[in-house]
């Protein structure tokens, strides 16, 4: 294929754009994790700033995780990520499956509903009621139930279902399946793709959960990673007597962004080929 000079600049500037976002999304990352990994004293000789690690030491993530609080509030977050994401994904699946029928009655009032709660919301206030009323404040199912349905979820779901083969679901019916059955045994099954989107979605919404817990959650015993990432962030720095024995806060602070930052980044390359093929294929239609 000939290219003409048009396409080759225009190929040219793509990637300049294209380089300048990576470094912008690279370099922050970069940064917090060579702070973590350096020496105190070497951060202070360089002026605070060290994008590529000189000296390498694990202090700070030793003293991370030889406290009680980061262990038990990483616990935390993965109970709520594994369980949240289990019944996000069955409760997706028992309202996008229906709502993908068209011999459902009632239908459209149904997706009416839905797609109503993505303009208008309860708010604050009357959700944090419903939360106290209901009696899971001081509880972990209060950073679950809340959010076990997202509408936007919904939508991306039912829309993967009404692109399955409809003659599958009537050949399944003709041989006498049921409508469980047949969602069990034959949608999920051909729906992996999106499955795998939407629960990334939910997992990753779980893990930097951060706001509910402050709402709704007082028992420090309770608290998810993110809320103690926070609370490590918002340390002042002490003055050390001994920056070899100690570790600082600096280093603290961005060992405990890794921390919170680094399961996220190595589960989603194994992810990324079906949350590309879900998002494509559960694109909602204009």
């Amino acid at each position: 294929m000939v290219r003409n000079a048009e396409d080759k600049w225009f190929q040219a500037f793509s990637y300049i754009v294209l380089g300048i976002v990576g470094l912008v999304a690279v370099v922050p990352m970069l940064y917090v994790l060579s702070v973590s990994l350096t020496p105190f004293a070497v951060v202070l000789k360089q002026g605070g700033y060290v994008l590529f690690p000189q000296e390498l030491t694990f202090n700070a993530y030793r003293k991370l995780i030889g406290t009680s609080t980061i262990p038990r509030s990483l616990g935390v977050t993965v109970y709520v990520t594994v369980v949240g994401t289990a019944i996000n994904l069955l409760l997706t699946t028992l309202v996008a499956y229906p709502l993908s029928r068209k011999q459902l009655p009632g239908r459209n009032v149904f997706l009416l509903m839905v797609v109503i709660t993505l303009l208008f919301s309860g708010g604050i206030i009357p959700t944090y009621l419903v939360v106290k009323a209901t009696g899971l404040i001081d509880s972990l199912w209060a950073l679950i139930l809340p959010t076990a349905v997202s509408s936007f979820n919904v939508l991306i779901m039912k829309s993967f279902f009404e692109q399955l083969p409809e003659e599958l679901f009537e050949s399944a019916r003709i041989d006498g399946a049921k409508e469980f059955g047949i969602l069990f045994r034959l949608a999920v099954p051909l729906s992996l793709p999106v499955m795998i989107t939407v629960g990334l979605f939910y997992a990753v919404g779980h893990w930097n959960s951060f706001f509910a817990a402050i709402m709704y959650v007082t028992d420090r015993s309770l608290y998810p990673l993110q809320v103690v990432v926070r609370e490590i962030l918002m340390l002042s720095q002490q003055p050390l007597e001994n920056a070899e024995d100690q570790v600082p806060t600096v280093t603290m602070q961005m060992a405990a962004v890794m921390f919170a930052s680094l399961p996220i980044i190595v589960v989603y390359p194994f992810l990324q080929k079906h949350f590309t093929k879900g998002m494509l294929l559960g694109s909602i239609k204009g």
